[in-house]
């Protein structure tokens, strides 16, 4: 089966919007699989969890954003992240849907879930993994594969930590492991913009503007 899979979104509504009509019309995947982080930081939090609700054969994990916004506090103890996670979930409604989402899911054999032990896996990072696996929570783009298994984060696709202009997914067709990174540029101004007119904190504008290259 070829999935589109996509994580960290962020409330980034142009790149989710972009992406999926990449997916539909370029890559005609099969099936959409979120990894979580839908919500969190950027200002439409509440469009790109209608949009991925809307999406046809779509499967949504939980990211520990979603666990954030439904305990109603942000463990972070990231200053930055609190701050956008108190004003992010101010005019939030769709909580009932991000309950629904999963801790994780399997398919063909490979585990789709937001990270391991919550934590923050990177290209580098030494871990034992007994499966393929398919994790988010790092925004960071890669595949690693030890001698009988692989693991593969698709990267960030609303908020790339280097530049924030970048949109990150990855194509996977699950039978044959076949994986397609895919990078595109994304207009980020009209985030920009709209976290103004909804009257973000300067700290969090400045760390957008402070990501573009």
């Amino acid at each position: 089966m070829l999935v589109a899979v996509v994580s960290d979104i962020h409330g980034n509504l142009p790149a989710l919007e972009k992406a999926i009509s990449l997916c539909k019309k370029k890559f005609k995947v099969d099936k959409f699989i979120c990894l979580g982080d839908v919500v969190g930081y950027g200002p439409w939090s509440n469009e790109c969890v209608e949009i991925i609700k809307g999406l046809k054969n779509a499967t949504k994990i939980l990211g520990n954003h979603e666990e954030y916004f439904l305990n109603r506090s942000c463990a972070s103890k990231n200053p930055l992240t609190k701050l956008f996670f108190d004003h992010s979930i101010l005019d939030f409604k769709n909580f009932d849907e991000i309950k629904t989402y999963k801790k994780h899911f399997i398919l063909d054999e490979i585990k789709f879930t937001h990270t391991i032990d919550k934590k923050y896996i990177f290209s580098d990072t030494d871990f034992k993994y007994s499966q393929n696996l398919v994790i988010g929570h790092s925004h960071q783009q890669f595949k690693n594969i030890n001698k009988n298994f692989w693991v593969i984060n698709p990267g960030s696709l609303g908020q790339n930590r280097k530049n924030i202009n970048k949109m990150d997914f990855a194509i996977l067709d699950t039978k044959t492991s076949n994986t397609k990174f895919v990078s595109e540029i994304c207009d980020i101004q009209n985030l920009i913009r709209e976290m103004k007119s909804r009257n973000y904190p300067e700290q969090c504008i400045k760390y957008y503007e402070g990501k573009i290259i």
